[in-house]
Parts: C-alpha cells; structure tokens; sequence
C-alpha cells in the first residue's frame, strides 16, 4: 500500500487545502517551456498543445467572448426566434443584450416543441438540429426536452482533453496523476432512443455523446478506454450492464488507471453491489463462464468473447476481498494501478463523498467537469483540490455566459433587482451569482438555474464553485430552503447518527400540507434498519434546528410551520425509487436522487410511503 499513500500526500496534501488560497490570486500559474519528455504526450495525445490552447483562450477571455457571440449569432442569425427578437443581423453584445430577454426553459418550450414535431425550419438554429437530449428529470420531476447538435459534441471533447491535460501534466505546482497505456473502470450507461413525432431521435445528453464517433476517438487519445465493450454500455437492463462492468474491470485490473461515473452517486451504488456478488464474479473468472443471471445474448457474447478460465486470478481476487474490512480501500486493493476516482461529486453529489472516500482509500477523488444537460462550461484544471472545494476554470469559446449578480446578508438567495448581467470577466472574486448561458445549440440567455461562486481566475477567465440550484425546494410560509440548506442539515443529522455507528444511505424531502400547518417531512434510509427511539427523536429534533432560515425559523416559533417529520424507510427504499426513474428511461449516467418529491410525483411519494419503518415528529420548538 506504499504506493497509495504516495498518491493521498499528491492528492490532498496541497497549499489550496480547504480552498482558501484560491481567492487570493487573478493569475494563472506559470506553464513551463517544455514539460518533462514522459508527460509531453500520453499516446500520441500533446498534453502540452492542450494546455496551451487553453491558455491562449483564457487569456483574453472577454474577447473571445465576444467572438464566441459573433459566431453564435452569424451561425443562427436566420432563425425565426432571434429574426422575431429585432437583432437584424447585429452581433455585438450591447445589441445582443438589449434585443433578447433572459428566459427559461418554459419559456422556449413552444419553440422545442415545433422542432420536436418535424417542423424542419430554422427556429432556434439555422442549422437543423440534429437530435433531442433529456434532462434526468430528477430535478423537477420530469425530463426536459433540450436540442443537440455536432457542436456539442465537439465542446465535451473539448473539455475532456482539457481536464485530462492537467491531470496529466506538471503545471498544477508540479502535482499530476499521469496515466500511460491502460484502461478505465466506467460505470458509464447509455438510455434507450425512441423515435419522437416528426423524426428525430431523443435520448439522455450523456447518450448522445457515448453514440458518437468523436467520443470513442477521444476516450483513445486520452487513455480512458472503457474496460466493457458497447454492447455493456448500451444494455437495455442496467442492473445486467452493472454486473458486467464490474466483471470487465476485474478481467482487465492490473490495466485499470482509473475509476470512473458521471455522478459519485452511481459509484456508490457499483460498489454497494460488488459487496454482495463479488462471490459470484469470482465464480465466473474461475470457470470462465458468465453468470446466468446475464440474459441477453448480444451483452452474453460480448462479454463472453472477454472471459477465459483464469482460477489465479479468481483466487486472488477472493483472497483480497475476504481480508478487506468493511469494504475500505476496495479500489486500490483490487485495482493496484489505479491513481483517482473521478466524477461529478460537487452540489447533490457532496452526501455520498464519506462512503466513496471509504471504498477509494487512499486513493484521491477528483471532481469531473462542470456543465448541465443544456451545454458544457467549465473544466476541473486544479486536480489536486479536495472536491469539496472544487473549482471549475470556464472555456471561454464553448458559449456565451452571463452571470446575475446575488444579494447578500440578510436578502441572500433574491437577485439584485436593479443589477443587470455581468459579462464573463466581470464578475468579484467571492461573490455569488445566477448563471446564465447562450449556446451554439439554440438557448440564448437561458437561466440555468445554477448559483455559483467565484473562487478565483485562471488569467482573465473565472474559476467557479457550485453552490447550488436557484430555485427552493422547502418552503410553506416565508420559509426558503434550497437543496444546499437540506443538505447541510443531513450533515448535522449524520454526524449525531455517526456516533452510534449508523449512516445515512439516501435521504429526500417532502412538504406535507395535508395538515395544519403544513410541515417538512425528511425521509432518510439508514445502514441499519433497527436504532434506538431516542436516538431518533434526537435525530428528528437535529434536523429541525439545522434549518437555520430566518423565515422558517421565525414560522417554526410562532407555529405558523408545524414541527419537522422524520420517516425512517427501510433498506432498498431509495434503490426502488431509482429502478423506478430508470423504468421510466432514465439513465443511470444522468440519475440523481431527487431531494424533494412534491405531491405531483405521486409514484415516488407511495414508494417512500409505503416503506416508511418509523414516524417522528420534533419537540425542538416545544418550549
């Protein structure tokens, strides 16, 4: 285990611990005349090209904003939408600005709908648009309906080798996690097409990017060639392409660099089902027969043609895993050339960091990119950083972005009024904003809903923080709670559970209003379904006084909100919630738990309701 710790000291033992040196510097860090000869290329890929792409591109990144929109808008100038809005062919920002109003997806749903059933003319793009991307729908309870086109395909090839640049590269304070030749343990998942009204395809963003030619050719450049073949990636059952996933990755181990999903989320749920069939995979290598429990034929030749009698392999697996405790440090003791996990792990993803820093060990977590279903925005430049602390430097040239300024004090999470949106290189070190993005795909000052923070620059483009979604999750009176106050509440529910050796698996929300006043109920999935009564009283109160709004807390006082709920539910309750979405079409590479299930997702809600183990209202505000 020598080794691991080597890679812990690179990976979390830096100068930006806990993200404060961050906010002290608008400079980028020096890149050198010339990289050291083995981090030069990776593969034929220029390691050092990239960088410096991406350094030009930063360094005057309001000009190559402006460009971005000229381009944008020469691309797209014929498109009824913009030719209605009066911008007569005009590109500049001012123009760009005064003409066209900041909208929401609502709001162009009218406009997607036409393309969706066949009308072929230019309305948001002059280009056709090529396909259609659904949102998760975890969200907001229901997929959105989003254009794609070739140009961001190109953008999260573009960001890959970016990130993938500084992993690789000495530049970072001359920390790196190079990767040679090798492979990639992805627990990646592609979601069924379907045939919409007037032709074209729909299916999760993430699909449309693994379907295409240009993300194979990259993932090859860049070394992070998935240990499963196609026919793996694109099963129709995800619970049979986990289970090979898993099989490849042990097939292929002493090859594997580094261990990979979308979401931390889905991580977790890969290892939390190794725990219970790695038995079962051992069998498999030993006899150099798939399990039965793999149906399909196309996915039981593909994985077939992988699998040879190997009873040493098999044998060593078994040896390693019966001597593990707890399940800690599964990655690197299974996977010994393994250097990172890597995947999205800020905003919803931060609850499940404690149990994948358990399975990964001494193994660092790195943080993937930022970006949403609708475009890309930034890259993870800063490997090393925790990802808690995460920060993500914006590509000035994959779209055209605006920021809404956020009030502070005692008016945090209301938009200033007055303020209109700043530009790209506008934007204060430490201040929050409302992020807003155009896109070569048809979206024009569209509100993503997204509130960061800027933690820095890389020379003249800013370094973001997610914060957390705009819009509230909990509110009944003057009450206004986001996903990131819910989660901070668990994390103080969890610390007092921790203390008597429980964790917290999975955790929602609901807003009841059936009674009088309404109140908040929390549904939480623990390790054990059996604790003690006070403990969970206890646990119940925590949680009311860890929402700290003044307007619940004042409605709380004067019961204007009724005392917080608790329901306990038993194991597998959130695992059913997520086969629910998946059998609805959603994809494992996009889902995300959703954090409060309104009165309208009636499904979700008699899932958690019907498995509730134990009831428990607070006393907190008895006296």
């Amino acid at each position: 285990m020598e080794s691991c710790e080597i890679a812990y000291s690179v990976g979390f033992g830096s100068p930006f611990e806990g993200g404060s040196s961050l906010t002290l510097e608008r400079e980028s860090l020096p890149v050198p005349d010339r990289a050291p000869e083995k981090f030069e290329t990776v593969k034929g890929f220029s390691v050092d090209r990239v960088i410096e792409e991406f350094e030009s591109l930063s360094k005057d990144a309001e000009e190559v904003q402006r460009e971005t929109l000229e381009k944008i808008l020469e691309e797209n100038g014929a498109a009824e939408y913009l030719q209605r809005l009066g911008l007569a062919g005009r590109t500049d920002p001012q123009s760009f600005k005064s003409c066209v109003p900041l909208v929401t997806h609502k709001d162009l749903e009218p406009y997607i709908q036409r393309i969706i059933d066949g009308d072929a003319s230019p309305i948001l793009t002059g280009k056709p648009i090529t396909s259609i991307s659904l949102s998760s729908g975890t969200t907001q309870g229901k997929p959105k309906f989003v254009p794609f086109n070739e140009e961001l395909v190109q953008f999260t090839m573009q960001i890959y080798r970016t990130s993938f640049a500084y992993r690789n590269s000495y530049v970072t304070f001359n920390r790196a996690y190079p990767i040679g030749n090798g492979k990639a343990l992805q627990f990646i998942y592609g979601s069924k097409q379907f045939e919409m009204k007037g032709g074209l395809m729909a299916t999760t963003a993430t699909t449309n990017v693994y379907r295409s030619e240009q993300f194979k050719h990259t993932m090859k450049d860049i070394c992070s060639q998935c240990c499963s073949p196609d026919e793996v990636i694109f099963s129709p059952d995800y619970h049979q392409s986990l289970y090979c996933h898993l099989l490849c990755g042990l097939i292929f181990a002493e090859e594997v660099q580094f261990v990979f999903s979308t979401f931390a989320h889905s991580i977790i749920h890969a290892f939390r089902t190794f725990e219970l069939v790695w038995e079962e995979l051992c069998h498999d290598i030993r006899e150099g027969e798939l399990s039965h429990r793999i149906t399909i034929p196309s996915i039981r030749a593909a994985v077939s043609r992988l699998l040879r009698p190997n009873p040493q392999l098999a044998d060593n697996i078994y040896s390693k895993c019966s001597r593990l405790s707890g399940w800690y440090g599964v990655i690197p003791e299974i996977w010994p050339n393994a250097k990172y996990v890597y995947g999205i792990m800020t905003g919803s993803m931060e609850p499940y960091l404690n149990k994948l820093r358990h399975y990964a060990g001494c193994l660092p977590l790195m943080s993937a990119d930022y970006g949403a279903s609708e475009g890309w925005i930034g890259a993870n430049i800063d490997p090393e950083v925790p990802p808690e602390s995460a920060t993500f430097a914006v590509l000035p040239n994959i779209g055209y972005f605006e920021f809404i300024p956020l009030k502070k004090g005692a008016e945090l999470q209301q938009k200033c009024e007055s303020a209109e949106p700043i530009g790209l290189t506008e934007v204060k070190i430490g201040e929050e904003y409302e992020i807003i993005i155009t896109t070569f795909a048809g979206l024009y000052r569209y509100k993503l809903g997204d509130v960061v923070k800027v933690a820095g620059f890389h020379n003249s483009t800013p370094k973001l923080q997610f914060v957390r979604r705009e819009s509230l999750i909990l509110t009944i009176n003057i009450d206004k709670n986001t996903e990131k106050d819910l989660q901070l509440a668990i994390e103080e529910a969890g610390m007092l559970l921790a203390d008597e050796k429980l964790e917290i698996f999975d955790f929602t929300s609901h807003v009841d209003m059936s009674t009088e006043p309404g109140h908040y109920v929390i549904f939480l999935e623990l390790s054990g379904d059996i604790a003690k009564e006070e403990l969970l009283s206890n646990c119940c109160n925590c949680l009311d006084l860890a929402f700290v709004d003044a307007g619940y807390v004042g409605s709380r006082k004067v019961r204007a909100i009724g005392p917080l709920e608790l329901r306990v539910v038993h194991r597998g309750t959130f695992h059913k919630i997520m086969d629910h979405y998946l059998n609805l079409g959603s994809a494992m590479s996009q889902y995300k738990t959703p954090r409060c299930v309104n009165l309208s997702n009636s499904s979700v809600l008699q899932i958690l309701n019907s498995n509730v183990l134990g009831s428990y209202f607070s006393t907190a505000y008895n006296c």
